[in-house]
């Protein structure tokens, strides 16, 4: 009864001051930013309503609400009448001989599964190996404009241990003992987390996110948090601009901006990611990366920056789909902290057969690429030089309709996420103020209605089917990675995972290009083992930039 009595109270005072704030004309105003019209009669009899809502908005505004805490709403990709292994089965990795390299920088460049048998052997230790690459980050990461937080105690600190505990014969696996870099917006106790944003660069999250405690189980040794776009959005971060490993003048791509760059310049085996849409691939693609995107859910983000809790998902970009294989291994799985992320199986077999799976490629996408001598188009010659029967399959593209869903589900749930960033106007701290940036996108969706919203995910879920319809006819769908069509946008928006990997140069000679290989829901295995395929027919993840040889 008394918080009965005190809500009436609280009612009374705001309708006053949102009688003397809310006018006929304003609502009448704002219906047009909307779409919809009313009446005389309709604005009347929705006036006191709508200062009724004027009162909710500002009793929530008095609640803080930190960036950790998740809708209750989840995102579920899967859809009727869908099955899926429910059993892991052993995964039987290739063993692996390594020496030494005569010129200790090659270390750079060798593969986890390498790096990994010269410590099990012990031809290199944990900590020589971890300060080999301390060192090239000191050296290199002003050039590339990549590292925020080098964490050389956490990182000695881990590979002394990976050290003592391989001594006694307790090896822990391919990870044990190598050394990785994370995106920051991963909190890990004793570092900053600044989610690459002036606002928060001095920003300390006492919690371990899921994705540090996993590899750090798995023995890997953290040794630098690493640049992205200021609150995951392009290149540029509050330090500058992380650039491109190939061509120094320009930007890396984001908004995994620093993992890409690293590990594409050796200055990292592999780093992890994340991608709202397109922070994995278009990084990997731009610098020459292999990256895995994994179906939403595949991965927890417990411990991460929430930017859109219905699209967010966490990968790893590494130098080969083996090493993604790797990393994804120790990775999959919840913690159960994140609502919409699942323990599913990833039955990978490294031997498996390419010729075994059904491929196909999507016809529509690449038919808008006129020019045959392109390197999407050589990607579909090697696979049938490799013997392989390729399938034409014609897959969703609604062109720029599927892209405005995905802004508008962005653009709501990132407003949503960083609510108090606005109306306290702690966005005035962020550098780039531009039409386009974080700033006036936030400000922009509180003018959102929640209608259109609703709307976007019903229409998400109509695409979704159209998507599982398609892939139903394969296991792998070979597809432009950009330029071509939307699937960045539709496969982020129903969840399917996908690998980026190098295809060559462009035609000037100086940067990287890519393809990408689309799966079904918590099919990484298959589309690893088709990138896998590639990469051992053409070697183009083999190619390292001069600067950092």
């Amino acid at each position: 009864m008394r918080k009965r009595i005190i809500t009436i109270f609280l009612l009374s005072v705001i309708k006053v001051s949102a009688q003397d704030t809310v006018s006929f004309k304003d609502i009448s105003a704002a219906a047009k930013l909307f779409d919809v019209q009313f009446t005389t009669q309709e604005l009347d009899t929705m006036y006191n309503g709508l200062k009724e809502n004027v009162l909710l908005y500002k009793m929530m505004h008095q609640q803080h609400i930190n960036n950790d805490v998740p809708m209750s709403m989840v995102q579920n990709p899967v859809l009727p009448g869908m099955v899926f292994a429910e059993k892991q089965l052993p995964i039987k990795w290739p063993a692996v001989k390594a020496n030494m390299p005569v010129n200790k920088n090659d270390l750079a460049f060798y593969s986890i599964a390498e790096l990994a048998a010269l410590i099990q052997a012990k031809k290199i230790s944990s900590v020589a190996l971890t300060q080999f690459f301390i060192d090239r980050l000191k050296k290199f990461a002003d050039t590339l404009q990549c590292v925020i937080s080098l964490t050389e105690d956490i990182a000695m600190q881990e590979a002394k241990q990976a050290d003592a505990e391989i001594a006694a014969g307790k090896y822990r696996g391919l990870l044990h003992g190598i050394p990785y870099g994370l995106k920051d917006l991963f909190a890990v106790k004793g570092t900053k987390t600044t989610w690459g944003a002036a606002p928060y660069k001095d920003q300390v999250i006492e919690t371990n996110a899921y994705v540090y405690t996993q590899l750090k189980a798995a023995g890997a040794v953290l040794v630098a948090k690493l640049t992205l776009g200021a609150l995951a959005m392009d290149d540029y971060w509050f330090g500058g601009r992380t650039k491109n490993p190939w061509n120094l003048t320009q930007g890396s791509s984001g908004s995994s901006a620093g993992s890409a760059a690293a590990t594409v310049a050796g200055l990292v085996p592999f780093a992890i990611g994340t991608e709202t849409w397109g922070s994995i691939i278009s990084p990997s693609s731009t610098c020459g990366a292999t990256g895995l995107r994994p179906t939403f859910g595949s991965i927890s983000r417990s411990g991460a920056m929430a930017l859109s809790w219905s699209l967010d998902k966490v990968g790893p970009i590494c130098r080969s789909a083996d090493d993604a294989a790797i990393v994804f291994n120790y990775l999959h799985g919840t913690d159960g902290q994140d609502a919409s992320a699942v323990n599913k199986p990833f039955n990978y077999q490294p031997k498996g057969d390419v010729k075994k799976l059904k491929i196909g490629y999507a016809i529509n996408y690449f038919d808008k690429i006129t020019d045959t001598s392109r390197n999407e188009w050589k990607v579909i010659e090697t696979f049938k030089k490799m013997g392989v029967t390729l399938v034409p399959i014609e897959f969703p593209d609604n062109g720029v309709y599927n892209v405005d869903i995905m802004l508008n589900i962005i653009f709501a749930e990132s407003a949503a996420a960083f609510d108090e960033f606005t109306r306290n106007n702690i966005d005035d701290q962020m550098n780039r103020q531009g039409p386009s940036e974080w700033p006036n996108t936030f400000r922009t969706a509180r003018l959102m209605p929640a209608v259109e919203y609703v709307n976007a995910n019903r229409l998400r879920y109509q695409l979704m089917q159209k998507v599982y319809a398609a892939m139903k006819q394969v296991d792998v769908l070979i597809c432009p990675t950009r330029g071509s069509g939307n699937q960045s946008a539709i496969t982020n928006l129903t969840g399917q995972p996908e690998i980026c990997v190098p295809t060559g140069y462009n035609k000037k000679g100086n940067t990287p290009t890519s393809i990408t290989f689309i799966g079904n829901l918590y099919d990484e295995a298959s589309i690893i083992l088709a990138a896998k395929a590639y990469q051992h027919a053409t070697k183009w993840h083999e190619m390292h930039p001069e600067l950092f040889k």
